[in-house]
This record gives structure tokens, sequence and C-alpha cells, in this order.
């Protein structure tokens, strides 16, 4: 074990992180990854020294066990997270949101997984990527043998370990859609990620071929939709009992509504100090600029209460000790949609009040931007899909989405 793994081991042993101690972390960090987002942009993935602060203060580790010596925090705590980070830099908080999620639905896994990867090392950054049907597996002797080429894969050049989703084919039989953990050594990583934002997520395409996983480093997708699983009867906090899918849009939100609420504050700052080069006149005066201030501070107000009450509507579910149901699953779903959505539509607003000036690369506005129109593109922000899942289900008619 080396000695930033003997350092989380020891901090683990000394009992679990606490959300409110991880939050206060996570502001003492936003001034520094300001500072850093242009590194970040230039080399396109999280610079060594923010992988290190990722590390060193837990703020990946919002949702894990406490077995482990995670904050196993209420699961708001990836919003409180997410909306601070992504206030900082777009490219952390996106790939922020992949160690989140990943270290969270890793406890689904069977203990003999877990402990491959946090008994190792707690402080072990997860990344990955949730699209089945482009990877193909099938049944060997003590495991399987995973082969496929996955796109998106964000935060993978500063992970550790990675989780990979396939078919595995079964003989006569319709395919299954399984989930397997693998090192991040173990992963060809193909330089795809030439964009225009987000440019420091690193979400480069990975590929394995006919990649041998043990057993007990897979799981079918039963298990992430909620309930017992081979790996939360060890954890047994409410949380743990959470459908992986249903709440992955209020993850990714998350960190876009922490983009929107940043770009915000960034234009307020520049405001109080511009003025117009037609009229010389301090921009601050001009009253359609109190009127877009307002409107774009209303939305992300807007968007942060939205992921806050679905949060606790899936806490106050989950602790009553049933699963929630389609309508409730699809809604989760679409309320993260809708998050977003706002996030969007309020650096929007934004945008258009800058005027020119936000077209320089080197203004702050302008790559936040970037960000969040390249983040809008992601499947959860896609009101047609999620929302329309949401509305057939209110209607009556049966869940389209199998992995919910």
């Amino acid at each position: 074990m080396n000695e930033s793994a003997r350092e989380g081991a020891t901090a683990a042993g000394r009992g679990r992180l606490d959300r409110a101690a991880i939050v206060e972390r996570a502001k003492k960090l936003v001034p520094i990854l300001k500072a850093r987002a242009p590194e970040c942009d230039a080399l396109r993935r999280l610079p060594d020294e923010t992988r290190d602060d990722l590390k060193r203060t837990g703020v990946a580790r919002v949702l894990q066990p406490a077995l482990y010596g995670g904050a196993e925090s209420h699961i708001a705590g990836m919003v409180d997270v997410l909306n601070i980070i992504g206030s900082a830099c777009g490219s952390t908080a996106w790939s922020l949101a992949q160690y989140i999620g990943h270290n969270f639905m890793l406890a689904q896994w069977p203990e003999q997984a877990q402990e491959e990867v946090w008994g190792e090392d707690p402080r072990a950054l997860l990344s990955g990527i949730l699209i089945p049907s482009l990877g193909k597996a099938r049944a060997v002797a003590g495991g399987f043998e995973l082969t496929g080429r996955w796109p998106f894969v964000s935060g993978v050049p500063s992970c550790d370990w990675c989780l990979l989703s396939g078919m595995v084919e079964r003989g006569e039989g319709a395919p299954e859609e399984w989930y397997f953990v693998v090192r991040r050594s173990e992963l060809e990583i193909i330089d795809t990620w030439d964009v225009v934002g987000l440019l420091g997520s690193g979400s480069h395409d990975v590929q394995v071929n006919n990649h041998f996983i043990p057993s007990h480093r897979a799981l079918p997708i039963d298990h992430l939709k909620g309930g017992d699983t081979p790996g939360n009867v060890r954890h047994r906090a409410a949380l743990y009992q959470s459908p992986s899918y249903a709440t992955f849009g209020l993850l990714i939100s998350s960190a876009s509504v922490g983009m929107a609420d940043g770009m915000v504050e960034e234009y307020v700052d520049q405001a109080k100090t511009r003025v117009a080069l037609m009229s010389g006149k301090a921009d601050l005066e001009a009253s359609t600029q109190h009127v877009r201030i307002a409107r774009a501070s209303a939305l992300v107000d807007a968007a942060k209460a939205v992921l806050y009450r679905n949060c606790d509507e899936i806490m106050a579910v989950l602790e009553s000790g049933r699963l929630p149901i389609d309508e409730e699953r699809t809604k989760f779903r679409a309320a993260g949609t809708l998050a977003g959505n706002l996030a969007f539509d309020a650096a929007g607003i934004v945008w258009d009040a800058i005027g020119g000036r936000g077209a320089y690369l080197s203004n702050p506005l302008s790559r936040y931007y970037r960000d969040l129109c390249t983040a809008s593109r992601h499947m959860t922000h896609n009101w047609d899909l999620n929302g329309g899942s949401h509305g057939r289900v209110r209607l009556g008619l049966p869940l389209d989405n199998p992995s919910l």
C-alpha cells in the first residue's frame, strides 16, 4: 500500500467523514480551482494537483459508505458539493460528478470488490460509462471476458478504477445488461476529447478487448434498480437502497447548476466595474441589466430548489421502507433534467447580457458558457427523453426506460 493509501486508510480508521466538513472543504477549493481552470482546459484533463485535492479533501466520498470512512450522507450531499465545485470549474465538477456517482454505485457490489477498491485506497476515484450496448461480454470460468469501446468517460485520466457496462451473451436467450469494475491501468484510453466545452474533463473513449473480469467485480442491472444487493447488505443506511439510474440526472445536473451559479456571480462582479464602450455609462446603471441578473439568479435558485426537494423526496421514500414506484423514478429523472435546463437558461441570459467582451477566451464567462453548452448535450439534460418518460407513466402507460 502506498503512502497516499496508508493515509486514507488511517483516516478511515479514525471514523467517517462528515457532510458539513466536506462542504467546508469544498468551499475552500473554490478560489484554487478558479485559478487553475485555464490550466485544466489546456491540459484537457484535471491537473495532478486537482486530483490530489479531490482525494485529500474527500469531496468525492460524500455518498461513500461509512464503513470505508465515507460520509454516508443524505443524498443531497452530492448537490452541496457539486454546486460548490461547479461554481469554480465546470470540468472539475463534471469529473467529480462521475467520482461521486460511481463511488456510490460501488456500494452495491460484493464485499470482495469493495475491498479490492476501498480496502486498497478508501480515497480511490471511480469514473465510468453506462452505455451497455457498446460492450459485449461472455461468461468464462471465474468471471467474464469483456470487449468494447465507450465514449464520454469523463474524468478517466485521473481515476483509479472505472465502471464499464456491456451485454452478456446467454446462448439462445436475450443478452443481459451487466456492469463491471475495471482498474484504470487495465484500460486503453483513446484521445478523442477535442471539444468546445468541459475541455478539462478528459471525457475520452476507453477500450478493452477480451479483458477478463472476475465474478465478484460484475453486477447485473437489476442490482442497480434499488433494494437489496450483494453489497448493501453490509451498508444498511436507506441511501444504499436507492436506484442508481433514477438519481443519476440529479447528480449530473448538480454540476450544471453549480456552473450556472458561478457564471451569474462572475457576471455580477464584472458588471460592477464595467463601462459600456459606446455610452461610457456603467453597466450596473442599465435597468435591462437589472432585469436580466434578477431572472438569471432566480432560475439558479429554482434549479437548486428542484434538486434539493427531489433529494428529500427520494430519502423520504427510502426511509419509509419501500422503493420508488415507476412514477416516482421517472419524476426524479425528469426533475434532474429540469434543473439542468433551468441552469442553461440562466447561462443564456448572462451570455446575452455580457455583450462582445464575452467572446474572449480569456474571459471566465466564455468558459462557463462553453462548459454549460456542452453539459446541456448530456442525455440527462434531454427533456424530450426524460420528461417524455415521466409523462407517459403519469398517463398510465408502461415505463419505457428499462434501466429505471
